[in-house]
């Protein structure tokens, strides 16, 4: 099943990384995709563009001393759901508690193929879930 409408974004300065991460979208029937490669590209695309985006992916070096990322993500309209991986313990205890979390935090150094699962479930269920066996390459 493809699912052309969603908008998603991954930052991350590392091609490999935003390669790797468009393919397991793309194996899932997502390719509306946005890669950038810096936290000013991620910044025009999200203060500029005319329709929200569903899904960030975003590595949590891109903030670092240049922006807090929980707080532009929990406070910015035009995102939807937020995975930032790569991310600090500290943080985890920063996400307030609620029924529908908005941000999650993985401190995997990349976010593998179940949670982007997981994540795209929550906005679109008809893509693949988690249980589904899908290969990658």
């Amino acid at each position: 099943m493809s699912e052309k409408s969603l908008r998603i974004l991954i930052a991350d300065e590392q091609h490999f990384h935003r390669l790797r991460i468009e393919r397991w979208f793309n194996q899932l029937g997502c390719y509306g995709i946005a890669p950038v490669q810096s936290l000013d590209e991620l910044l025009t695309l999200v203060d500029y563009s005319s329709e929200p985006f569903d899904l960030l992916v975003i590595n949590a070096a891109m903030g670092q001393g240049k922006l807090d990322l929980l707080d532009f993500c929990f406070d910015h309209r035009q995102l939807g759901r937020v995975l930032i991986y790569d991310g600090e313990p500290a943080q985890m205890s920063l996400i307030p508690a609620c029924g529908q979390q908005k941000v999650e935090v993985s401190h995997g150094l990349l976010p593998d193929l179940a949670s982007i699962q997981r994540l795209i479930a929550n906005v679109h269920p008809q893509l693949p879930s988690v249980g589904t066996v899908i290969s990658v390459r």
